[in-house]
């Protein structure tokens, strides 16, 4: 995965929901980390069905997007499941139980949930939080990979729904503001020819090394 981060501009109110938003990603998964606590050996679709009753029960996390409920119960299990691992291969240091979080600072969006501007200079938060549309400070060419306007640059058919290389949108809080990352999949691959030439090297006193080519 690559990160691009841009910082965003908005309103009070919108700022309020983005935090909002992140006390009910942690709401979820300090719930999920509890339910693991009470129910020992559940495994992650237990999670999510314990997480489908959270949504029913209490409507300000229904009003958060589903797929940003699902990351916060990936990332309550991911913790549990990592700890279980340590423990069975016997990794030496200190390990610990996942403990609740009490100051999270981020609430991650999948696929769904939000929508870029045709600009790429904006950002629509689509569930009923009430985030709306934020600004995007930075320098980063987004549009190069977003699903469809790289292909319709060049006149060529966009790729399906499923095939976006942005995969996650994260919200992050810190001291001087708020940020969004972009957590974009992508296959970097550089190719090398042979040169089918083969090159000496000797180690000297007064030269740290000289190549056959130089010699030649």
């Amino acid at each position: 995965m690559k990160v691009l981060e841009f910082k965003v501009k908005g309103k009070k109110a919108q700022y309020a929901a983005i935090d909002e938003a992140i006390r009910t990603g942690q709401f979820v998964r300090n719930k999920c980390v509890r339910y693991c606590m009470d129910n020992k050996g559940v495994g992650q679709k237990e999670l999510y069905r314990h997480n489908t009753w959270l949504r029913a029960e209490y409507p300000f996390v229904k009003d958060l997007n589903s797929h940003a409920c699902q990351a916060s119960v990936e990332r309550a299990y991911s913790s549990i499941a990592r700890f279980y691992d340590k423990c069975k291969k016997k990794v030496p240091g200190k390990k610990g139980y996942p403990k609740f979080k009490k100051f999270s600072r981020s609430v991650e969006y999948k696929t769904s949930g939000w929508k870029l501007s045709p600009d790429s200079k904006s950002i629509n938060l689509l569930d009923k939080k009430g985030i709306g549309k934020l600004k995007l400070k930075g320098t980063w060419e987004l549009w190069r990979y977003d699903s469809a306007k790289p292909f319709a640059k060049r006149g060529l058919r966009p790729p399906l729904p499923e095939q976006k290389l942005i995969k996650r949108v994260r919200l992050v809080r810190r001291a001087d503001g708020y940020y969004v990352q972009f957590c974009i999949k992508v296959d970097e691959k550089e190719l090398l020819e042979p040169t089918h030439t083969n090159i000496g090297l000797d180690v000297g006193l007064k030269e740290f090394y000289t190549d056959s080519q130089v010699l030649s």
